[in-house]
C-alpha cells in the first residue's frame, strides 16, 4: 500500500512523495514520482532517476529541475531513494558510503546487509511493478542517474535491455571495481570473492550486454572527484569501444559534482530518453 507524504502542482503536473513497504528490502521505502499534464490524457512513458551517495528522493526532485523539461515532453519521473533506512543492521549510518544512502544498487549477499540491502532488484523489479499498478505509465521506460547512481542507471540499463530504451549518466562511477567507493562497497555488501563483483561493474557488464541505443554520459573536468579517480569515465569508455556500444562521452570545462553540473545538462538528457521513448 503507498502512503502519500506531500503533493505539489509543478508545470501544469504534479510532484508527489511516497513511502510504501517494500517486499525486497523488508522496510519501508521512499520515492518521488511527477506526473507530467500529458498522463491526464492517457499513459505516458516513465524515466527512472537513481541517485548518488547521502542523496535521497529528494535531492534530484528539488534541485534539478527537471520538471520543466519532463513536462515538454510528457515523461514521468520516478526517483527513488538511494538505499533502505533505520533497518537496524549495526553501522548502517557510522559512515557516509557504506548503508544508509549508500545502497549502490546492488543485491547484497552478506551478512548483515542481504535482508534488506537489495536495491538492484528493487529498482528493476519492485518499484516498476509499483509504478505500473498506481501511476498512469505505459511500458516504455529509460534509466538516468549520477554518481552512484550513474552507476546504477548503466549497470540496470545493460543488463535489462529488454526493459529499457535508452540510458544516461552524469558524473557516473563508472568502474567501481577500480575505485575506493566500489571496492569498499562491494567488498562489504557482496564479500571478498571478484568475480561476483562483475555483474555490477559497467565497464565489465557492457563488453557482454551491450545496449542498441547510444548511451549519453556528461562529465565535469572540474569535478574533485574524478581527480581522485573515483569516476573513471575513460575505463568505461575504452570498454564501450571495445565491444562496439555507442557512447557519447561529454567532458565540460569547469564543472564539478554538484547539483549546478545536473542543472546544466538535465534538459540534454531528457531530451536523449524522450526522443528513445517516443521513437
Amino acid at each position: 500500500m503507498l502512503t502519500l507524504r506531500n503533493e505539489y502542482a509543478c508545470f501544469d503536473g504534479t510532484v508527489g512523495f511516497y513511502s510504501h513497504t517494500s517486499q525486497l528490502c523488508h522496510s519501508k521505502m521512499n520515492f518521488s514520482v511527477y506526473i507530467p499534464p500529458q498522463a491526464k490524457a492517457g499513459p505516458v512513458p516513465v524515466l527512472y532517476f537513481l541517485s548518488g551517495l547521502t542523496c535521497t528522493e529528494e535531492n534530484f526532485t528539488t534541485k534539478a529541475g527537471a520538471q520543466r523539461y519532463a513536462a515538454q515532453r510528457g515523461i514521468m519521473l520516478v526517483a527513488p531513494d538511494t538505499s533502505p533506512r533505520n533497518t537496524g543492521i549495526s553501522g548502517e549510518n557510522e559512515t557516509w558510503d557504506v548503508g544508509s544512502g549508500a545502497g549502490f544498487y546492488v543485491d547484497a549477499t552478506t551478512d548483515p546487509w542481504r535482508k534488506h540491502y537489495q536495491m538492484y532488484s528493487y529498482v528493476t523489479e519492485e518499484l516498476p511493478r509499483l509504478i505500473q499498478a498506481n501511476f498512469p505509465v505505459n511500458d516504455r521506460a529509460s534509466l538516468c542517474g549520477h554518481s552512484m547512481g550513474g552507476h546504477g542507471a548503466l549497470v540496470c540499463g545493460l543488463r535489462h535491455r529488454d526493459r529499457y530504451r535508452s540510458i544516461s549518466a552524469i558524473a557516473p562511477i563508472a568502474a567501481p571495481m577500480q575505485c575506493p567507493w566500489g571496492q569498499k562497497a562491494f567488498g562489504l555488501y557482496l564479500g571478498e570473492y571478484e568475480a561476483d563483483w562483475r555483474a555490477y561493474d559497467a565497464s565489465e557488464v557492457v563488453r557482454m550486454q551491450q545496449h542498441d541505443y547510444p548511451i549519453l554520459i556528461d562529465q565535469g573536468e572540474s569535478d574533485s572527484f574524478l581527480a581522485q579517480g573515483q569516476l573513471l569515465p575513460e575505463v568505461f569508455e575504452a570498454a564501450c569501444q571495445e565491444a562496439n556500444q555507442p557512447l557519447t562521452l561529454r567532458r565540460h570545462t569547469g564543472y564539478d559534482h554538484s547539483y549546478y553540473f545536473i542543472a546544466t545538462v538535465i534538459g540534454d538528457h531528457i531530451h536523449h530518453h524522450g526522443d528513445a521513448l517516443y521513437r
